[in-house]
């Protein structure tokens, strides 16, 4: 217009001149999908900003929405695999206590390996997990997110309500004050649409639901890792302990959301806490490797000795005396010292250590011929030998 007619106008004023001529075009008419209880589910996820701690983050928000009640559940998780599916569909299903035959979804490489709308293909394991719940996934037309909008809506009201003002600790923290969010506030709060609450509807919904199955199985992931020469695993760029007995060895690991199992031959040797959103962790279990310090290895009384002494007086003198004329801490003399109190009946056991302890005889050799001269008469017939 300025190049022209050398006249500027302003942008509303021909934003208005076209809408007058009709030349944009004509935009059409929007329908509502009218859904049965128990007819419908919808899922989606959107990344928030939260602040954790002291650090920010990006949190990835997963819902579930009942398209009839409008009953919602959320949970926030660091990011979303085909894992993070799996783990959220099994506890929002537990949490809703039902399911609908139908769950609504994008066309995301997540949950879809191929295809879009009606000719997706379903990644297997999120459809195994819907087979066994009674749900069949259905992604909606490619440039058609309204077709899900009663799962989309909630994203800007969780930004809004939910995150502002409110303070998180770390990720335990956060889906706890999420969940506590979404029973006493989000499905309390009456909706003009529905007149009244979607607690209140979901009671009405909830005969119609398809029932969860009586076993629910557990969501896990099995890898394989070898020990490596410090006795850890590495797993997700973070190292794990186990027994160094392992090293060098390939353990099979179950990953669960909140913790990792680590079987050998089929038994558990390690159970951690799992490390999420963090990188070169490390965790270790007390017991699982000695010290490489023999000199912090070896301090304190040998187990020989607090089992030698304390009963009697004289034989606690011996192994103090003992000890003196040993090496070192004296391990190996003191477990010898042990053999005979354990083989011998314990009288005349006593009997040859305070004869030793009184002559000052501590060859052990020796204190075995005296035992056994004490002895002879009652378990040996050494005359006719």
């Amino acid at each position: 217009m300025r190049d022209e007619h050398n006249h500027e106008i302003a942008y509303s004023s021909l934003t208005r001149m076209l809408r007058m001529e009709e030349l944009r075009e004509q935009q059409r008419r929007v329908g509502s999908y009218l859904l049965e209880p128990g007819e419908e589910m919808q899922h989606d996820t959107s990344p928030h900003r939260i602040l954790l701690g002291d650090k920010e983050v990006t949190a990835q928000c997963a819902t579930l929405v009942m398209a009839y009640s409008r009953r919602i559940y959320l949970r926030y998780f660091p990011g979303f695999t085909r894992f993070e599916v799996m783990v959220f569909l099994n506890d929002a299903f537990r949490f809703m206590d039902g399911v609908c035959p139908r769950c609504v979804i994008d066309n995301g490489s997540v949950i879809v390996v191929g295809g879009s709308g009606s000719g997706a293909r379903i990644a297997p394991e999120v459809e195994a997990l819907g087979r066994a719940f009674g749900v069949a996934f259905q992604p909606h037309r490619v440039n058609n997110p309204d077709r899900k909008a009663r799962v989309e809506r909630p994203f800007h009201y969780i930004e809004n309500n939910f995150i502002v003002g409110r303070t998180f600790a770390d990720w335990d923290d956060l889906n706890r004050q999420a969940l506590q969010w979404c029973r006493e506030y989000a499905n309390q709060k009456v909706k003009k649409i529905l007149g009244m609450s979607p607690e209140a509807a979901f009671l009405m919904e909830k005969p119609f639901l398809v029932p969860l199955p009586t076993f629910i199985a557990p969501v896990f992931r099995v890898e394989n890792r070898i020990v490596d020469v410090e006795g850890y695993v590495n797993f997700e760029t973070n190292r794990y302990s186990v027994p160094e007995r392992l090293v060098g060895k390939q353990l099979e690991i179950h990953k669960y959301f909140e913790r990792i199992r680590i079987f050998w031959q089929g038994k558990v040797v390690a159970e951690h806490a799992r490390l999420m959103d963090q990188k070169g962790g490390r965790l270790t279990t007390p017991g699982h490797h000695l010290s490489l310090d023999r000199h912090r290895l070896f301090q304190g009384p040998p187990e020989e000795e607090g089992l030698l002494t304390g009963d009697h007086p004289d034989l606690t003198r011996y192994v103090a005396e003992l000890k003196k004329r040993s090496p070192g801490r004296g391990v190996h003399r003191l477990r010898q010292l042990l053999n005979f109190k354990r083989s011998y009946p314990p009288e005349p056991f006593l009997a040859a250590i305070q004869h030793a302890l009184h002559f000052g005889l501590f060859d052990l050799s020796r204190l075995e011929r005296l035992i056994l001269k004490r002895i002879a008469g009652d378990f040996f017939d050494l005359e006719n030998i």
